[in-house]
């Protein structure tokens, strides 16, 4: 049976990551090696924008070393991501083009929203309870080194996600330029992060219990994973006992604490930032328990490869995050959940009986699926312009799991549903970054979701048991309906000519009485 040997590779903003697996049918995914080497991208990122040459030059160094170690195992493919250190470099294109003219590597960047989605990953990919765990009001927190994200689950949907810039290696920078002691910490940290975690409170929280915390950092994990702490098993913490330990940090040195628990001194500071911020966060959820699975982004980047080659199936149905994302930014902007629907069901029913048309596949199918679920939120600013106001607040919008290319996909099939179709040969600045076929998805998208429009154009959700199917150069669109659809109709028209000119197929409503 044939195998894979995979390589993932991070660069964060404090380490470069390796991991080597090995996969196939049969025995899943085995992990072969992990490398791991510190470098600080973050700091001078984070302040100026820019690595610095030095830098780049042991960026460069690392990058080669991983280069022949792939080569020693014989790596079939690799996957390699840059994070928020280099999205916030200004000339990311010209490092991008010079690592991989040094190295040989291509390297993407990949947005928050996404890292964030393959950090979930991580933990499925070595945990089996991971779905049985998120039934319960649980919070997955993950720190990164420039910001942090909170998502909330209940019975394992999840309910709201938010970034906050609040990474362990920004806080750590800040408190570095105040030149005081650690001791003094607490009380800096806390002033630091309270603003950001009381809005974050308020806006999503309200009456909500969460019980549980999901930790997926690089620093407290670790900790976690060596000591008990009020519970049995080690990785799992009782928040109290968790609170408490953290606090006592203070009174002893940095020797007797790197010592006690087996890491670099180094990595003591950063470790100490990090659980204050997980103590915080804990005490504003009031969260009874924590839980650091462990795993890095590495696993992440597996866990996606192997889903996409079929090498393992995860009983936690990560597209319904996407969407239940999307539905509620739909909320937060009043829109209209039965309108959403309706539209959905249209729109999808298009989508599907067209396959052998459009060529677009299941990706393409969500996109239009969550178009559909956030095609009004606009109205929640203005009736008036409500392609624009909906297009910002798409833009404007986290919505984790979808990269930022897909965002704009989405909101641009979202506007021109609305206002009227702009052309790649416009040179528009809203295709500023998108290739022609992106271009092409959007148009056939719009083609869609405006026939979809078309035909619920009065919001009365008229027709019943819609039928589509290709007949030679007509789509054939049978309704059954007692009700009056003249409106429909004739509104119809201008939807149905642009809708012609994409695919090359006239669109008819064949009305079939009740």
């Amino acid at each position: 049976m044939a195998t894979d040997v995979f390589a993932a590779v991070d660069l964060g903003s404090y380490e470069l990551d390796m991991k080597i697996f090995e996969m196939s049918q049969k025995k899943g995914v085995k992990e072969l090696d992990h490398v791991r080497h510190r470098i600080d991208l973050g700091t001078e990122t984070y302040a100026t924008g820019r690595i610095p040459a030095a830098r780049m030059d042991e960026l460069i160094k690392i990058l080669l070393e991983y280069s022949r170690i792939m080569e020693s195992y014989d790596v079939s493919r690799y996957q390699a991501y840059g994070t928020s250190a280099l999205r916030e470099t200004r000339d990311i294109d010209n490092v991008l083009e010079l690592l991989r003219q040094r190295t040989g590597l291509e390297i993407d960047i990949i947005s928050n929203s996404e890292q964030r989605f393959l950090d979930y990953k991580a933990v499925a990919l070595n945990n089996e309870g991971f779905s049985e765990f998120l039934e319960k009001p649980t919070a997955i927190v993950d720190i990164g080194g420039g910001s942090i994200q909170i998502s909330l689950f209940d019975h394992d949907t999840l309910v709201t996600t938010q970034q906050l810039r609040l990474g362990v290696l920004r806080l750590y920078s800040t408190l570095q330029q105040i030149q005081t002691g650690y001791r003094k910490y607490p009380l800096l940290v806390q002033e630091l992060v309270d603003s950001q975690l009381s809005v974050f409170a308020k806006m999503h929280l309200k009456d909500r219990k969460v019980q549980n915390v999901i930790l997926l950092d690089d620093y407290v994990s670790p900790v976690m994973q060596k000591i008990k702490l009020g519970m049995e098993k080690k990785g799992y913490a009782k928040a109290s006992e968790f609170i408490g330990y953290i606090n006592r940090m203070s009174n002893e040195s940095i020797p007797d604490i790197s010592r006690k628990l087996g890491l670099a001194q180094d990595n003591i500071l950063l470790t100490y930032v990090s659980g204050l911020l997980v103590c915080n966060i804990c005490e504003i959820l009031k969260a009874e328990t924590i839980w650091a699975p462990g795993g890095c982004l590495c696993d992440g980047i597996a866990y996606e490869y192997a889903e996409k080659k079929k090498y393992l199936r995860s009983e936690h149905d990560f597209e319904k995050d996407i969407v239940a994302c999307a539905q509620n930014i739909s909320r937060r902007y009043m829109g209209s959940k039965q309108r959403s629907e309706t539209l959905q069901t249209i729109a999808l029913n298009i989508f599907d009986s067209m396959k052998k048309v459009h060529g677009l596949g299941k990706r393409e199918r969500l996109l239009l699926e969550i178009a559909t679920i956030l095609h009004d939120c606009g109205k929640y600013i203005s009736m008036v312009n409500l392609g624009d106001c909906s297009y910002n607040i798409i833009m404007s919008t986290e919505i984790i799991g979808l990269s930022h290319l897909e965002r704009t996909i989405v909101a641009n099939v979202v506007k021109f549903n609305h206002d009227n179709f702009e052309y790649y040969s416009d040179g528009t600045y809203r295709f500023r970054g998108i290739d022609k076929e992106s271009y092409f998805t959007i148009s056939k998208l719009t083609a869609i979701l405006r026939l979809a429009n078309g035909l619920d154009r009065t919001h009365r959700q008229k027709f019943k048991n819609v039928k589509i199917q290709v007949k030679d150069k007509e789509l054939e669109i049978s309704v059954d309906t007692m009700a009056d659809v003249s409106l429909e109709r004739g509104l119809f028209e201008g939807r149905a000519q642009f809708f012609e000119q994409v695919y090359g197929l006239r669109p008819i409503i064949r009305q079939k009485r009740l």
